[in-house]
């Protein structure tokens, strides 16, 4: 007689963190040598209202974080590793907090650990970095289920809808994005509302040269970094409606949902997007059910992970609203292939100038699939799990150099009691960096 026994599975043995030394390498998209376009030409942010922080996005912060890394070791010596933004403090939640959820679990059980863990930080987290965390810890997760089973992460979350991925590059140059083949090219736009009526015809001037430089149909589409306000989207989409932009992405802020129905019902015709920083099946909910959005645009690194990444499309689907992720390297690429409402990807161009094809993620791996000619055949994916191999040069620095609590209190173990004499994170990481400058 057959057994009825399903076969034992590897639960998980260790969790292990790492901080990316220097810039250039990792999840943390924004954390690239000066003068890259991303961080040093004119793009609108939420902090552009203030002339001193218009210059670099750096100046503000947006690279303060980092990146980091989470590797997690089955039972049978199997390894998951993912990386994200987050720094020392995201390393630092790992251990003292999301770990204990994590050590003796079952891999498996996606849904359950993404619970505990964003229920467990429900009190402090809900949105930004803590879920970002957990969306890192997910994804080392599916990337340890992949190389345990030996199949390719699509194929755990419902196999191939298409044979190959197209994709659209968001760039500096609209005119560079066509020659190097995707179907359509995302620019930031430069100037905020606080810059007057002269920044608007600057914004105006800056999308009529690019439509010039590329033709009447190639597609533009206009990243706006949730810098705007309801009048100021609805000013500049009138004044460029000659210019058949496919869409607006993020013009308001995050928490501005009620403002989309604002924008819609002024311009029905136009295609809006948003989502890039929203978090969990609960922030896109409302956006979803509002039907105001024509493509949410979720970032899997952010939002809760490959789990909770799989609720928000379902929902979207129900709506017949496309998922296109923001970003996010093979993270993404697994997914969109696996759904039928995901029709392309993004490609953020990861070249200083953004007129070439770089890897997303740097020198982090030696790997990584690119796009070539503007897509990638779903086959380059057909590697366990993520199908990334750690470059052995890679720049990580384990967290225990850089976290040093206490000794009563070693990292992952759970806080019995605060002790008088803990000294908690900032002499930590003060003794941390001295053990790594002297060692």
């Amino acid at each position: 007689m057959a057994s009825t026994t399903a076969r034992g599975f590897p639960s998980i043995k260790a969790i292990r963190t790492y901080v990316v030394d220097g810039v250039g390498s990792g999840g943390d998209y924004h954390n690239v040598k000066g003068g890259h376009w991303l961080i040093d030409t004119p793009i609108s942010t939420p902090m552009s209202r203030w002339e001193k922080y218009r210059a670099s996005r750096t100046s503000w912060g947006i690279n303060v974080l980092g990146s980091f890394c989470v590797e997690i070791e089955g039972t049978d010596g199997t390894v998951g590793f993912a990386t994200g933004f987050g720094g020392p403090p995201a390393c630092w939640l790992v251990h003292q907090h999301f770990e204990r959820f994590l050590i003796g679990a079952d891999p498996r059980d996606t849904n359950h650990l993404f619970e505990q863990m964003y229920r467990g930080s429900m009190f402090y987290g809900r949105k930004g970095l803590p879920v970002a965390v957990i969306s890192v810890i997910d994804l080392a997760l599916w990337d340890l289920l992949g190389k345990i089973r030996n199949e390719p992460v699509y194929k755990l979350i419902g196999g191939a809808t298409r044979d190959r991925l197209d994709f659209y590059c968001t760039g500096p140059e609209p005119v560079s994005a066509k020659a190097m083949g995707f179907w359509g090219a995302k620019v930031p736009l430069p100037y905020c509302p606080e810059e007057g009526h002269k920044g608007l015809k600057k914004n105006v001037e800056f999308l009529r040269k690019h439509r010039e430089s590329v033709g009447p149909d190639f597609p533009i589409m206009v990243d706006c970094y949730m810098s705007l306000n309801v009048p100021y989207t609805i000013e500049i989409a009138t004044a460029c409606l000659d210019l058949n932009i496919n869409w607006w992405e993020e013009c308001l802020s995050p928490d501005d949902t009620d403002g989309f129905a604002l924008i819609k019902r002024a311009h029905p015709q136009l295609k809006f997007t948003t989502g890039e920083h929203e978090y969990s099946r609960y922030g896109f909910r409302k956006l979803i059910e509002g039907r105001n959005l024509d493509i949410i645009q979720p970032d899997v690194m952010w939002l809760g992970g490959l789990t909770e990444l799989l609720k928000v499309a379902a929902m979207a689907s129900a709506y017949d609203i496309p998922v296109v992720p923001h970003a996010s390297g093979p993270y993404s690429y697994h997914f969109v292939v696996s759904q039928t409402n995901c029709p392309f990807q993004e490609y953020l161009a990861n070249s200083p100038d953004g007129k070439s094809v770089l890897p997303v993620f740097g020198d982090l791996f030696l790997d990584e699939p690119i796009p070539v000619n503007g897509y990638l055949n779903v086959s380059q994916l057909d590697k366990p799990g993520f199908g990334l191999t750690l470059n052995p040069a890679a720049r990580l620095i384990p967290a225990q150099y850089l976290l040093t609590p206490n000794p009563e209190r070693p990292l992952g173990k759970a806080i019995e009691q605060k002790k008088p004499e803990d000294h908690g994170l900032v002499n930590g990481l003060v003794d941390g960096v001295k053990q790594l400058t002297t060692s």
